[in-house]
């Protein structure tokens, strides 16, 4: 069974970066879309940018384009968000997810089924 862990989360002042990786382990994502999803305090979970393993397109919600870029490495199993120009807006606890979809799919449509890691939290504040 597919198992994924979130790290590189962690406290940044606004208009700076972090890279936040998601590791792959049990499977391999060859058949998967992996997407970043993030939650705030008292809100909704909501997309952020996702991708598929096979044919690496990618999605981006539009509160990120621009400023994060998602990319995978197959042969590493590993998942990575690069953000920069945080805002303070961006402040959540950061989840990776993989499912048997499409790029956009995954990200407009997670489902509970789906493979979800335990998160990572990022704090922008000054």
């Amino acid at each position: 069974q597919l198992q994924l862990v979130e790290s590189g989360g962690g406290l940044v002042q606004p208009g700076g970066s972090l890279k936040l990786s998601c590791q792959a382990a049990g499977d391999t994502l060859d058949e998967f879309a992996i997407g970043w999803f993030r939650q705030a305090p008292g809100k909704e979970r909501e997309g952020v940018s996702c991708i598929s393993a096979e044919d690496g397109s990618t999605y981006y919600e539009d509160f990120v384009k621009g400023r994060f870029t998602i990319s995978i490495d197959n042969a590493k199993d590993t998942i990575y968000l690069k953000m920069d120009s945080l805002k303070p807006e961006d402040t959540a606890v950061y989840y990776c997810a993989a499912g048997y979809t499409t790029a956009q799919d995954m990200c407009l449509l997670p489902r509970t089924e789906d493979y979800w890691g335990q998160g990572t939290q990022v704090t922008v504040t000054a």
